[in-house]
């Protein structure tokens, strides 16, 4: 019995500093932020993203009178294809197509951890129903979203 305890102490301390504090999301997020004369989302705002097989998938549903929303990147893919439908106070649907290209970068926490993607965003293409303009004010997207990435302005007639 006196041989069981010092053996049970020693598993329990030992296990003790082998914890892994990998992340719980892994996804990267680019932060946009509404700027110019129109500071909310003037309506409701869903977003579609593009997939693989050519279907799509709708990552934003609905949103209204915010000034900023993130929205997941690809990891696996070039180019991200977002499709943007704002329905206006007058109940006119206004549909834009954004076009994000990056790079993608594995990022490791530990080797424990699964890896993560990083990106480097290299450009942006839109059409120009309901939105003026775009610029990335921050390429570099990690898991952190606190600052913002891309700056959206929508056309102030709406």
């Amino acid at each position: 019995m006196r041989r069981i305890v010092p053996v049970l102490l020693a598993v329990i301390l030992l296990s003790a500093c082998s914890s892994i504090d990998c992340p719980l999301n892994n996804q990267a997020y680019v932060k946009y932020v509404l700027k110019g004369d129109v500071d909310a989302i003037p309506g409701i705002l869903s977003v579609s993203i593009e997939r693989a097989d050519g279907t799509d998938t709708l990552v934003l549903n609905q949103l209204s009178y915010a000034p900023d929303f993130i929205l997941p990147v690809s990891y696996n893919r070039p180019t991200d294809v977002l499709l943007f439908q704002l329905t206006g106070p007058d109940d006119i649907v206004y549909t834009d197509t954004v076009t994000l290209s990056k790079t993608d970068y594995p990022h490791f926490e530990s080797v424990d951890c699964p890896p993560s993607y990083f990106h480097e965003l290299k450009g942006v293409t839109w059409t120009q129903e309901a939105i003026d303009s775009i610029i990335i004010t921050n390429p570099t997207v990690t898991n952190d979203t606190t600052g913002g990435h891309v700056q959206i302005y929508f056309k102030s007639d709406l």
